[in-house]
C-alpha cells in the first residue's frame, strides 16, 4: 500500500508540473502557418494549434515572422523515435547565410548548437556550445581545460539514501509522447528546461547570432509542436506601487542587508524596536537605528546575504533581549544593556545548512529552541543555560537522509500535546521523554520538485487546524525555487493513523488561482490572525531575484509581492476551508522568512519583512 501511495504521488508531482513559468507575448492556436513561413525541404501543416513539420529525409525549418534577441519560449512537442526535433534562436542574416543557436531533441537528450544555414535553409556548419548557466547572466570567459560538449539528456536520477515520499519526477525525453520544454536566451546565455526539469545552459557567443527569429526545426521523421507561446525578454514591468487597503507601508532601510527581522524592545524604552541584518531600528517611529556588528550592504543583482533568518530572546538572562542570527552562520549577539557600542558576537552552532530554520519551545521548558538541519538529519539545538555564548547542544530528532535545504514547521499535528516537527517528507512525532533516539517518523509528501528547481519545499511550514475539525493542517509554499502554494488536509481513521490530502490553493501560470493571483518564489512565509478573527491567516511573498538577476528561477522578473492569504471555513469547499488572497504589497516581496507582531499594541498584527528591495513596516489598519 505504502509504495502505491508513492507511486500515486510521484505520478500526481510529475502531472502538476507540466505548467507556464510566465505569461507569453505571443500564442500559435490556428490551423493555418499564418504568422511562420516554411524554410527548407520539411513539409509543414497546422490544424487546432499543433505545428506538425515532417522531413523525410530533407530537413526544414518553420521561421516566426518576428525577431528577438532576449526571448522565452514554452512549447509541447512529441516526435517519432528516431526524430530530431529542435528551436532555433536569433536566426540572423547577412551575406546570403543565416546563423543562430539551435536547441537540439532527440532521443538521448538535449544538445545546445551555434549553426549556419544556406539561404535555402541547408546547413552549412554545427558547432556545440560551451556549457553556461546557472546563477550567472553573462557566460564568463572559456576554460580552456573544460569541455564543448553541453549534452545532457536530463533525468532527475534518484539520490541516495532512505526511501522518500517526496521523489524526484522523471524528466528525461520521452520518444513518441508529449514532453514541456521552456527556452530562454538572455544575453550571453540560453538556458533550457525539458520537461520541468534541471538547466541545461549553453553560452551563446555573439558570433552565432546576436537577432532574428525563432524557427522550429525537424531534421527527420516527424515532429509535432503546440501550446507554443513567447515572450520578449528585452522589455520587463515594474508596477505601479500599490498597498493592499487594510495596511499602511514604511519602509525604514532602502538597503539589502538580511532576508529575515525580529522584533523586541532592545533599549528598555517600553517601545518594540526591529532587527533587521546589522541594524537595530527602533520604536515606535523606526527612524533612529544603530549597528550591532558593522554594516555592509549587498549588490542584490550578484550577491546573497549571509542572513536568511533573525530571533530574539534573552538568552543570559540578564533582563535585555539578545538577538541570533542565521543560517548559515549561527550566532548569537548579547544586548550590550544600553552602552553605544556594536556588540559581543558568539557563533553557536557550526553548521546550519538549511535556509528555513524555525525558532520555538519545543519540549515545554519556557525557552525556545533552533529548529534546522545539517549533516542529512533534522535536529534542534538548545542553548547551555549556563553560558548561552558556548556551543549549543545538538538533538537529532530525524534519520539520515530526510533533511531538506527548504521547508520546516512545527505544531501538535497528532493532537497529544505535544509540539512536532514537520518537513516536506514527513512529520516527526515528539515523544514523552526524550531519550536520545530520532523520534517516530511518519512519511507524507508535503512538497513538491519541478519547475526547475533542483529541490522541493517552501519555507516557515505552518501547522494550525484549517477547517475547523480540530485537527491540525499543514499550509505551506511547495517549492521555495518553484511555484505552489497549497493547505494538506489532515484526516484520521478509526484507528487513529493519520493521513494529509493536498489542496492546491495557487499554480503557475498555466493553472486557475485563487483571486487569479501567481507568483514563484514563495521563500517566505507565516501565519498569523491578520483579520482578528481568530483564526490564523497565511502571509507568503515571493523572493525577488532569489538566485540573483538572472533567468536561472522561473519567473525571476515578476512583480516582488507580498499577499495574505486569508483563511475561510467553508463547508462547500474541498476539504471544508478557501484561502482568499489579498495583497500587502507589490513592489518589496519578502525574504527567507516574514516577522508578523504587533509593533504598537493596537491589538492588530503588523507585518515586516527585509528583503532585496529594503525593509519593510506594513502597518496594519484594520478597523
Amino acid at each position: 500500500m505504502r509504495v502505491l501511495i508513492i507511486l500515486l504521488l510521484m505520478a500526481l508531482s510529475a502531472h502538476a508540473q507540466t505548467g507556464q513559468s510566465f505569461v507569453p507575448d505571443g500564442t500559435f492556436s490556428g490551423s493555418a502557418l499564418g504568422p511562420w513561413h516554411v524554410l527548407g525541404a520539411a513539409k509543414w501543416q497546422a490544424q487546432n494549434g499543433t505545428l506538425t513539420g515532417t522531413a523525410n529525409g530533407n530537413s526544414g525549418w518553420l521561421v516566426l515572422d518576428s525577431s528577438y534577441q532576449d526571448v522565452g519560449l514554452h512549447a509541447q512537442f512529441k516526435c517519432t523515435p528516431g526524430t530530431e526535433a529542435g528551436f532555433l534562436f536569433r536566426m540572423e542574416t547577412k551575406n546570403d547565410s543565416t546563423k543562430g543557436v539551435l536547441v537540439s531533441l532527440k532521443d538521448s537528450g538535449i544538445i545546445i548548437y551555434s549553426i549556419v544555414l544556406n539561404t535555402q535553409g541547408k546547413e552549412l556548419l554545427r558547432e556545440p556550445l560551451r556549457s553556461a548557466g546557472s546563477i550567472v547572466r553573462l557566460a564568463p570567459p572559456p576554460d580552456p581545460r573544460g569541455s564543448s560538449n553541453n549534452n545532457n539528456n536530463n533525468r532527475n536520477r534518484r539520490a541516495g539514501g532512505p526511501e522518500l515520499p517526496l521523489q524526484r519526477p522523471e524528466t528525461a525525453l520521452r520518444p513518441n509522447g508529449w514532453n514541456t520544454i521552456e527556452i530562454f536566451i538572455d544575453a550571453s546565455i540560453i538556458r533550457s528546461f525539458l520537461n520541468d526539469g534541471r538547466e541545461l545552459g549553453a553560452a551563446a557567443a555573439d558570433d552565432a547570432g546576436l537577432y532574428g527569429p525563432i524557427a522550429l526545426y525537424v531534421g527527420n521523421g516527424t515532429a509535432q509542436f503546440k501550446a507554443i507561446g513567447w515572450k520578449d525578454l528585452a522589455q520587463k514591468i515594474i508596477p505601479q506601487e500599490a498597498t493592499g487597503p487594510r495596511f499602511q507601508v514604511q519602509r525604514i532601510n532602502d538597503m539589502y542587508y538580511s532576508w529575515g527581522a525580529a522584533a523586541a524592545d532592545f533599549n528598555k524604552d517600553g517601545y518594540t524596536d526591529i532587527v533587521a541584518g546589522p541594524y537595530i531600528y527602533f520604536g515606535p517611529d523606526y527612524t533612529r537605528l544603530r549597528e550591532i556588528f558593522p554594516a555592509s550592504a549587498y549588490n542584490p543583482s550578484k550577491e546573497f546575504t549571509e542572513i536568511n533568518c533573525q530571533y530574539t530572546y534573552d538568552f543570559n538572562a540578564d533582563g535585555w533581549p539578545d538577538i541570533f542570527t542565521g543560517p548559515p552562520r549561527a550566532t548569537v549577539y548579547l544586548n550590550p544593556k544600553g552602552a553605544s557600542r556594536r556588540w559581543d558576537k558568539f557563533e553557536v552552532i557550526p553548521s546550519v545548512q538549511t535556509e528555513i530554520t524555525v525558532f520555538r519551545d519545543l519540549d515545554g521548558d519556557g525557552e525556545p529552541e533552533l529548529v534546522y538541519g545539517a549533516e542529512g538529519t533534522l535536529r534542534y539545538a538548545k542553548p547551555d543555560p549556563a553560558d548561552p555564548s558556548k556551543p549549543w547542544v545538538p538533538h537529532i530528532i530525524s534519520g539520515n537522509g530526510y533533511m531538506m535545504g527548504h521547508g520546516i514547521g512545527t505544531g501538535d499535528i497528532n493532537g497529544d500535546g505535544r509540539t512536532d516537527i514537520v518537513n516536506p517528507n514527513g512529520w516527526w512525532e515528539q515523544p514523552a521523554t526524550d531519550n536520545g533516539q530520532p523520534w517516530p517518523y511518519h512519511p507524507a509528501a508535503l512538497a513538491r520538485y519541478g519547475h526547475r528547481s533542483t529541490g522541493a519545499g517552501g519555507a516557515v511550514m505552518a501547522v494550525y487546524d484549517v477547517n475547523g475539525d480540530a485537527k491540525n493542517d499543514v499550509v505551506t509554499s511547495l517549492n521555495a525555487h518553484g511555484f505552489g502554494l497549497a493547505w494538506f488536509e489532515q484526516t484520521q481513521d478509526s484507528k487513529g493513523n493519520i493521513t494529509f490530502t493536498q489542496h492546491l490553493i495557487m499554480d503557475d501560470y498555466s493553472s486557475k488561482n485563487a483571486g487569479d493571483v501567481t507568483f514563484s518564489q514563495i521563500h517566505g512565509t507565516t501565519a498569523a490572525d491578520v483579520d482578528g478573527d481568530g483564526i490564523p491567516d497565511f502571509i507568503a511573498g515571493k523572493r525577488y531575484w532569489s538566485h540573483l538577476d538572472n533567468y536561472f528561477d522561473p519567473d525571476p522578473y515578476g512583480a516582488p509581492v507580498l499577499y495574505w492569504f486569508r483563511t475561510v471555513r467553508d463547508t462547500k469547499a474541498p476539504g471544508g476551508a478557501t484561502f482568499v488572497p489579498e495583497l500587502v504589497h507589490n513592489r518589496s516581496g519578502a525574504g527567507s522568512d516574514i516577522l508578523a507582531a504587533d509593533l504598537d499594541k493596537d491589538g492588530r498584527v503588523d507585518i515586516i519583512t527585509s528583503t532585496d528591495r529594503g525593509t519593510f513596516i506594513f502597518w496594519n489598519k484594520r478597523k
